[in-house]
């Protein structure tokens, strides 16, 4: 397969080639690391992203592909009753609302491995980029100058997405982060840091989100319930999203 293919059968199964919106749930748990310590599952973790796919035609070099419009917000949860956390060892829990959560994608070759009448498509993207929360601002919440986090997707689908024209296809996901410690959890540059393990599905609607999770997002943020209308930049994280709140590490220090 071309990598064009590879794109056109991997985006009917991350999203809809009709530009009809599209819902992912997942859940997993987050566990710590550090050096000479026992693993800790810390959270569960429970999300939803809903996306919107819009071919962008480009010029040169950019053309072809689509963009991939989307927003989510995801929940840490006690691990043993599942219920959302609003404070964690006295500090305040800032759960995940990412608004764009947008992406571009071009043909490449999408690494794919058949599965009997399954097929997965896998993506592995490491990251490393200055840090939104430099260590000399925010030396409570900062494991480094340098942000580094390494993420891994694999999205399963049925063989045929290969070979019919559905504009998309059923799905269902894993996803592993790991991370270093996040912001309000005021580990400064303690060594160690957390891994995400998580699994969902594409559903069938929004409807389909567990109501509890619906109530909470219509509660603080109702846009979260569906896609951008437009394509907007850069995108949010955890990190810029705790800098946007406006509390320095400095001052929880004072």
């Amino acid at each position: 397969m071309t990598p064009a293919d590879l794109l056109h059968a991997f985006a009917r199964t991350r999203a809809s080639l009709d530009g009809a919106e599209v819902v992912f749930w997942w859940s997993g748990d987050v566990f710590s690391w550090a050096p000479d310590e026992p693993y800790r599952r810390l959270f569960g973790f429970e999300g939803v992203n809903v996306a919107r796919l819009v071919e962008d035609g480009g010029v040169g070099d950019e053309a072809g592909g689509y963009r991939l419009l989307t927003r989510e917000a995801a929940f840490y949860l006690d691990p043993q009753t599942r219920e959302i956390l609003e404070t964690w060892e006295g500090k305040p829990v800032v759960h995940v609302w990412n608004d764009p959560a947008n992406l571009r994608l071009r043909p490449f070759p999408v690494p794919l491995t058949r599965l009997g009448d399954q097929v997965c498509f896998s993506l592995e993207i490491p990251l490393a980029y200055p840090s939104p929360l430099p260590v000399a601002d925010y030396p409570l919440n900062s494991a480094g100058d340098t942000y580094r986090a390494l993420e891994l997707f694999q999205f399963f689908a049925p063989e045929s997405v290969l070979t019919t024209d559905a504009p998309g296809v059923p799905c269902t996901m894993s996803w592993m982060r790991m991370s270093p410690w996040l912001p309000w959890m005021e580990q400064g540059q303690r060594p160690g840091g957390l891994a995400f393990h998580c699994r969902g599905r594409k559903l069938g609607s929004y409807d389909e989100v567990p109501e509890r999770t619906r109530a909470y997002i219509a509660e603080r943020h109702p846009q979260y319930a569906h896609a951008p209308e437009k394509w907007t930049e850069p995108n949010e994280t955890s990190w810029t999203y705790f800098r946007r709140l406006g509390t320095t590490g400095t001052q929880q220090g004072d």
